[in-house]
C-alpha cells in the first residue's frame, strides 16, 4: 500500500527541481502517494499571513509528513518566514543534516583526497527564532533568545539516538557557554547530563568560533556535531561549503508527529523556468525522507545512481568539469533513472536505518506543556529595570537612589551589559537605554507586587521601557551578572 505524503512545491525553481525528483521516485517505484498543498510566496500575496492555506496546514497535520520545495518570505512585510514557522509549529525540534563528499563534486578537501562524512544536528525550534524584538527605544533594539531545558533535552536526546543507530562513536556539543552562561550554560549541562545514558559514545564540547576553525582546517575531527538553533543553522551552512555549497545540502526537520523535509537552498528567482537548476539537495533531502518512512531499499537505490552519475561527471551548470557538457535540470534527472541499480565505484550505500522508524500521527487532545521541575524553589532576589535616558550613570544612580524604601537597595547601573555604575570607565561609550538593578535589603521577602511598584515609582521620574525579575532557583542565580560587576 501507497504511503501517502503532502508536498509542496515551492517557489523559484521549487517546481521544477521537485518534478525532477519525483520522476526519480516514480522511475525507482518509490511507493507515495502525493497530496500537493499550497504554500508559499503566492499565499502570502494571496491575504494568507502564515503563508499556508487552512487546508493545506489540515493536511499536512494529518499525513504528518511534508515534502517541500524551497519557499520565498515576501521581504518587508512584517510576515515571518514560512520555513521557520513551518518547523516551528509543527515542532520539528531536531533538524538532521548529513554532509558527505560527494565523487564529481569537487572541493578543496575532495582534491586533498580527504573524505568528509558529518552530521550536524540543530535544535529547531527556540533560539532567536522566536523572532521575539522589541524597541526599546529608537537606538536600542532587543531580541529575546530562549533556551529551554524542556527543548534542549528533546534534541539533544535525538542526537546521542541518531549517533547510535548510525553507528558513529562520537558526539560534539558546539556552544557559546563561555558568554551565555545561563542559555548555552544550560544548553551544555543537559549534553552531559545525557550523555551518562550513552557511555558508548565518546562526548566532548567546543566552543563555537573555534569549532567554526576546525571544521574548515581538520574536519575529520567530528563525525557528529548538536548545537543550539542560530549556531547550529550557521555551522551547518559552513558544512555545505565543505563539500560543495547548499546544492548538496539535505535537511531533514524530525518531530514526534510531524517532519518536514526540505532543500535549505534559496529559490533562485534568477534562473526560475529555465528548467537549468541543479536538484540535488532537494533529491538528497527526499532520499533521508524515504530512510525515515522505512523505505530504505529504495533510498539505496536512488542514492547509488546519485552517486554514480555524479561519478560519470554527470553535471548541471553550478558544478563540475567545465570543459565538459552540462545538463539542464531534467537531463540531470533522466541520467540518474537511466542509471538505477548501478553502483559507484567508491562510497556506495547500503540500506540502512538513519532514522528512528516513523510513528503515526497522534493528535493531541490539546497543547502538552512541560514543566521539568514543578516543586523548585523560587526567591525573588530583585529586579532589572530597562530606562530610557541620556543622563550620565551617576545622575541616573540619583533618580534611582531616590525611590528606593526599606525592600530595596540600588546595586549597579549598566549600558548595553557593561557595568557603569558604581565603577566604571570614562571611556565606556553610552547609549540612550540603560539597565537598573535593584536587589532585595537583608531579611526582606520581596512579592513580584513589590518589584512592579518599585518601577511604577521609577516610571514618574524616568521611562520606564521593560523590567525583569531576579530569581533564585534553588539557590543557584537565575540572572546574569554584567561585565565589570
Amino acid at each position: 500500500m501507497k504511503t501517502k505524503i503532502a508536498v509542496a512545491n515551492g517557489d523559484g525553481i521549487g517546481p521544477e527541481i521537485m518534478d525532477a525528483v519525483l520522476n526519480i521516485f516514480k522511475a525507482a517505484n518509490v511507493q507515495l502517494e502525493y497530496d500537493f498543498v499550497e504554500m508559499g510566496k503566492s499565499y502570502f500575496d494571496a491575504g494568507h499571513s502564515t503563508g499556508m492555506t487552512e487546508q493545506a496546514k489540515a493536511t499536512i497535520e494529518n499525513l504528518g509528513i511534508l515534502f517541500k520545495g524551497p519557499m520565498e518570505t515576501p521581504k518587508g512585510k512584517g510576515v515571518k518566514s514560512i520555513n521557520v514557522t513551518a518547523r516551528k509549529v509543527w515542532n520539528t525540534y531536531a533538524n538532521q543534516r548529513d554532509f558527505r563528499t560527494l565523487n564529481g563534486v569537487d572541493t578543496v578537501f575532495s582534491k586533498a583526497g580527504m573524505d568528509i562524512n558529518l552530521t550536524i544536528i540543530r535544535e529547531n525550534i527556540e533560539d532567536t527564532y522566536g523572532g521575539i524584538e522589541h524597541m526599546l527605544t529608537n537606538d536600542v533594539a532587543v531580541g529575546r533568545r530562549i533556551i529551554t531545558r524542556p527543548g534542549s533535552a528533546q534534541v539533544i536526546r535525538y542526537a546521542f539516538e541518531m549517533a547510535k543507530r548510525k553507528g558513529l562513536k562520537k558526539l560534539a556539543c558546539g556552544h557559546k557557554a563561555n558568554i551565555m552562561k545561563l542559555t548555552d550554560g544550560m544548553f551544555l549541562e543537559i549534553f552531559y547530563q545525557i550523555a551518562k545514558e550513552y557511555p558508548q559514545i565518546e562526548v566532548s564540547d567546543i566552543i563555537v568560533d573555534d569549532l567554526c576553525m576546525k571544521l574548515v582546517s581538520r574536519p575529520e575531527m567530528f563525525e557528529a556535531i548538536v548545537l543550539t538553533n542560530l549556531q547550529g543553522d550557521i555551522v551547518s551552512d559552513l558544512c555545505a561549503g565543505l563539500v560543495g555549497g547548499l546544492g548538496f545540502a539535505p535537511s531533514a526537520n524530525i518531530g514526534d508527529n510531524i517532519s518536514i523535509f526540505e532543500a535549505v537552498h534559496g529559490t533562485a528567482p534568477d534562473i526560475a523556468g529555465r528548467g537549468i537548476a541543479n536538484p540535488t539537495a532537494l533529491l538528497l533531502s527526499g532520499i533521508s525522507m524515504l530512510r525515515f518512512l522505512g523505505l530504505t531499499e529504495n533510498a539505496a537505490t536512488i542514492e547509488n545512481s546519485l552517486l554514480y552519475t555524479l561519478e560519470q561527471g554527470v553535471h548541471t551548470g553550478d558544478f563540475g568539469d567545465r570543459s565538459t557538457q552540462s545538463v539542464n535540470t531534467q537531463g540531470f534527472a533522466d541520467a540518474i533513472i537511466a542509471n538505477l541499480g548501478k553502483v559507484p565505484a567508491n562510497g556506495s550505500v547500503v540500506a540502512q536505518p538513519n532514522f528512528e522508524t516513523r510513528k503515526p500521527v497522534t493528535r493531541p487532545a490539546q497543547n502538552k506543556i512541560t514543566d521539568t521541575n514543578p516543586d523548585i524553589t523560587k526567591e525573588i532576589q530583585g529586579v532589572d529595570i530597562f530606562v530610557e535616558t541620556t543622563l550620565q550613570p551617576a545622575e541616573i544612580a540619583e533618580v534611582a537612589k531616590s525611590k528606593l524604601n526599606d525592600k530595596f537597595k540600588l546595586v549597579m547601573i549598566s549600558n548595553r551589559g557593561t557595568q557603569v555604575w558604581p565603577t566604571g570607565s570614562i571611556f565606556t561609550e553610552l547609549v540612550n537605554q540603560s539597565r537598573i538593578r535593584y536587589e532585595k535589603t537583608d531579611g526582606t521577602t520581596l512579592t513580584p507586587r513589590d518589584v512592579f511598584a518599585i518601577a511604577a515609582e521609577l516610571s514618574d521620574s524616568i521611562r520606564v521601557c521593560s523590567t525583569e525579575l531576579l530569581t533564585i532557583f534553588d539557590g543557584k542565580p537565575g540572572y546574569s551578572l554584567a561585565q565589570g560587576q
